[in-house]
């Protein structure tokens, strides 16, 4: 079972493109599978699908024997009104990285700090994770389907917000003020 070819072609065909208008890089860290993040043009709009976290299932750190088959399974979906943003990519493999690298379990409402700008410049230091429009990449049973999950970048202030009054109340502010999460240049929410 080809799990990352799957995902990709669910990806592809749910933006409606094919391989040849879609760039990629890849990165890597030492001890794990190496990942791509695809970037699908879409108008104003730029699609960054990561490729890799869902080659194997998520699990409890404790465990001392992973199920090479059942558990979770996850990668991420950012959409921004940009270009070019250096650093992206690494960032985005970083995040979803971290199950394998810290045992997190990546999942709707998440918040993983970065401790760095997501890319160069930037004033976003951790990510919010969420549903997207990017319907699950059902697999063969008995493993779980693939969820793609939205990345919604924020800053310090934003994430201290979601510690203290959770992610919905976050998006409640950002929807009360009128912001555009996937403008990069955004400004913080006031909270």
């Amino acid at each position: 079972m080809d799990v990352l070819e799957r995902v990709r072609t669910a990806v592809l065909d749910h933006f409606g493109v094919d391989g040849a208008r879609v760039d990629s890089a890849s990165v890597t860290f030492l001890g794990l599978e190496p990942i791509d993040i695809l970037r699908i043009p879409d108008g104003d709009l730029v699609h960054y699908v990561t490729l890799g976290g869902a080659r194997h299932p998520m699990g409890d750190p404790a465990d001392l024997v992973a199920d090479p088959v059942r558990g979770p399974r996850a990668e991420l979906v950012l959409t921004l009104r940009a270009s070019a943003l250096p650093g992206l990519p690494k960032s985005l493999g970083v995040l979803v990285a971290s199950p394998a690298v810290e045992g997190v379990v990546l999942q709707p409402d998440a918040l993983l700090d970065l401790g760095e700008p997501m890319w160069q410049g930037s004033v976003f230091t951790a990510a919010l994770l969420g549903e997207s429009a990017v319907p699950d990449v059902v697999l063969p049973e008995p493993a779980d389907p693939v969820r793609c999950l939205a990345v919604t970048p924020v800053t310090a202030t934003e994430a201290a917000w979601v510690r203290v009054r959770g992610a919905q109340a976050l998006r409640d502010a950002w929807a009360e003020a009128g912001i555009d999460v996937r403008d990069p240049n955004r400004g913080a929410a006031s909270l």
